[in-house]
């Protein structure tokens, strides 16, 4: 086997092994007259504000309202990192089968080419041993010249055969040339999301580790009424979104797949949230929406930032059960409306897949799986 063989196969084996927020559903969403009660909405404003050097609070007020703040500011930046992480992961196995896949091409391309070389060997053989004088001496001293003509048109249909036999194996080394430029190709793109996904992780991992820092600060009472601010500032996001009357308009009725998509994603009610979880034990924001979906028989991209990017838009007036509200202006969060106001989510971490009120979290539009 000559080098450049040797050079394709090695580089094909080698890229096989390397691949190797609201309680409970119910007239508490469409109506603002009483807070339903829960530990973990998420609140409206984007926070600028800190909680101080310390990070820690007094008994007062505006100190636990700044801590409030700040903890939002770390689980959102943790959600946008989660997002990032969890598209590079997406990207990352798609170009992994991509990568095995060209790297099986290589393999076979090779094999290929080297059935073709043993038959252009044995066809340069043949015409060695039958050379060697020139035709018009070969058919005077021959002792059939009807047979040696018989046999010149055979040499010719060999000499066609052997032009093609050429033809096929260029046509086969440049196949090769391209899948192995291809599949270098994509081992980069497969290292550069897998870079992507190492700083996404360490953000993800340094915003959860800061955000429960500081939740560790507070005192027991503190965490009570920390608790009691945001179940406030989502109770007041509410019954600002309810007191437009859009609930009055909103009467769609759940398709099939709609219906056991909200199935599926209230079953999972009480089930920790884990960034970049798909279940079936724990969920992120996403990983919920997309299972859900596709239990119902519907794949839907895994990312909620994808979801609000490739699915159908549908006004929020118009929506349904089954329908994603995505929220907030970069697309890093998603909840499934159930109906009645409200939807089901994962909220973030620390916190298990609940019913909150649709509107308790700025709302940027509504995606359709099944339009």
């Amino acid at each position: 086997m000559g080098s450049g063989k040797r050079s394709l196969t090695t580089a094909a084996v080698a890229l096989v092994c390397a691949v190797t927020v609201l309680s409970a559903p119910g007239m508490a969403y469409a109506s603002p007259a009483k807070p339903a009660p829960s530990p973990t909405p998420t609140p409206t404003p984007t926070p600028s504000a800190s909680a101080g050097s310390s990070g820690a609070a007094s008994g007062d007020g505006t100190d636990l309202e700044a801590v409030r703040l700040k903890l939002d500011k770390l689980y959102r930046e943790a959600a946008t990192a989660t997002e990032a992480y969890n598209a590079a992961e997406e990207k990352t196995e798609k170009q992994s089968a991509q990568v095995v896949e060209l790297a099986r091409e290589i393999v076979k391309g090779q094999a290929r080419l080297e059935a073709l070389e043993d038959r252009a060997g044995a066809a340069a053989r043949a015409q060695y041993r039958g050379g060697g004088l020139p035709p018009e001496a070969r058919l005077w001293l021959s002792d059939n010249p009807q047979e040696y003509l018989e046999g010149a048109g055979r040499v010719r249909q060999g000499e066609h055969a052997a032009s093609g036999l050429l033809a096929e194996m260029a046509r086969t080394q440049k196949d090769l040339a391209q899948y192995t430029k291809d599949a270098s190709a994509q081992w980069q793109h497969l290292e550069d999301n897998r870079k992507k996904k190492a700083a996404a992780k360490k953000k993800i991992k340094e915003r959860i580790a800061a955000a429960e820092k500081l939740e560790s600060q507070l005192e027991k009472d503190e965490k009570k009424r920390l608790a009691k601010l945001e179940e406030d500032a989502a109770y007041k996001a509410q019954t600002a979104w309810l007191s437009s009357g859009i609930l009055k308009e909103i009467n769609g009725r759940a398709s099939a797949q709609g219906r056991k998509a909200v199935e599926y994603a209230t079953a999972q009610i009480g089930k920790p949230y884990e960034w970049g979880a798909e279940g079936p034990k724990t969920y992120d924001c996403s990983g919920l929406t997309s299972q859900a979906w596709a239990s119902a028989g519907r794949t839907i991209p895994r990312t909620s930032q994808e979801q609000w990017k490739q699915l159908p838009h549908v006004a929020v007036e118009d929506m349904r059960p089954g329908d994603l509200i995505i929220y907030f202006d970069d697309a890093t969060h998603v909840g499934m409306y159930i109906g009645n106001g409200a939807i089901v989510h994962a909220p973030r971490p620390g916190r298990t897949v609940t019913i909150a009120g649709a509107g308790s979290m700025p709302i940027l539009g509504v995606v359709r799986p099944d339009k």
